[in-house]
């Protein structure tokens, strides 16, 4: 396919309506940015103790919760658990910002450096760099460990950010921050939580918004100008950044970190009703955004529904 001019590019649509300017779509991210950014080290309270009796994960969002080994559980083993799959999800947060960040640089790498779009996307990269600092502070704060994902994943994922089609990045930075973010959304106005725990995931649902909104404005233009070998692959990769996705979303260490069996914790997760739907409901409007510009299809379509999150 030949390179379109932005000019062409407003005469373009997908299933979702007319492509939107990139220009004007950066220049109001900015806008946005100016108003509605924190700088966590001074924004939170860091000096605060833990609070007796508040957890750090909502108790629905806990991987076991209404399972029969959940049932056995002590209520300070549950809480124990929320603790350590903050830590977990955290960590995973923190692995997919760093893969997200080199991403956007390879994006804006031969891009016009004057452009509003290049400035926006050097804007959410130092957005990125306080999420991580501020996930890593919240692990420590805790008391947990962090858990990086599995060593195999953690390798793939330098394949991912070498081979990767700038529509299956985009693919794969709404996977990483959509699901979190649903849960975030319940998250922050928990007064069951912890205060710090409310205060980040409400800093990163903020800000996490403008980043959602630049990745799915970028996916539809790439969706739509790309060559078709170049979104054939972007539909292999992005199925299987949701299969790899799905299997480290919850690092089963943290089973036996608070003393449950990890065999009979996984299996009890894997069965489990509620999970699924937790995770499917998490999913649902990327997957649904993702169907309708066209990436849920062939072989791509089945590595989702693999990985639990398309129903």
């Amino acid at each position: 396919m030949t390179a379109l001019s932005e000019q062409d590019l407003t005469l373009l649509r997908d299933a979702l309506g007319p492509l939107r300017d990139r220009e004007q779509v950066a220049e109001r991210l900015l806008e946005s940015s100016l108003k509605h950014s924190f700088d966590p080290e001074t924004e939170l309270d860091w000096e605060a103790p833990v609070e007796e009796g508040k957890w750090f994960w909502p108790p629905e969002l806990v991987s076991l919760y209404d399972t029969p080994m959940w049932r056995r559980m002590s209520e300070e083993q549950r809480m124990d658990l929320a603790r350590h799959e903050a830590a977990s999800l955290a960590s995973l947060g923190i692995w997919f910002e760093i893969i997200l960040m080199q991403l956007l640089v390879r994006h804006i790498y031969d891009k016009s450096v004057t452009s509003k779009h290049v400035r926006y996307a050097l804007t959410e990269i130092a957005d990125e760099c306080r999420h991580s600092m501020m996930f890593a502070r919240m692990i420590e704060k805790g008391g947990a460990p962090a858990y990086p994902v599995p060593r195999i994943y953690h390798n793939l994922a330098r394949v991912l950010k070498t081979v990767s089609t700038t529509p299956g990045s985009f693919a794969a930075t709404l996977l990483g921050e959509e699901i979190l973010d649903w849960m975030q959304r319940l998250t922050f106005p928990d007064e069951r939580v912890q205060t710090l725990v409310r205060g980040v995931t409400r800093i990163h649902v903020v800000e996490e918004a403008r980043h959602v909104r630049y990745a799915r404005e970028e996916l539809r233009r790439q969706m739509v100008t790309a060559p078709r070998w170049e979104q054939e692959f972007t539909r292999l990769s992005c199925g299987e950044a949701a299969r790899v996705f799905s299997v480290c979303f919850v690092n089963p260490r943290v089973y036996e970190n608070v003393g449950l069996d990890r065999r009979e914790a996984v299996a009890q997760v894997r069965a489990s009703g509620h999970r699924r739907e937790v995770m499917q409901s998490g999913a649902r409007r990327l997957t649904d955004f993702l169907d309708d510009i066209g990436v849920l299809r062939g072989p791509g379509r089945r590595l989702w529904k693999s990985s639990g999150l398309l129903a």
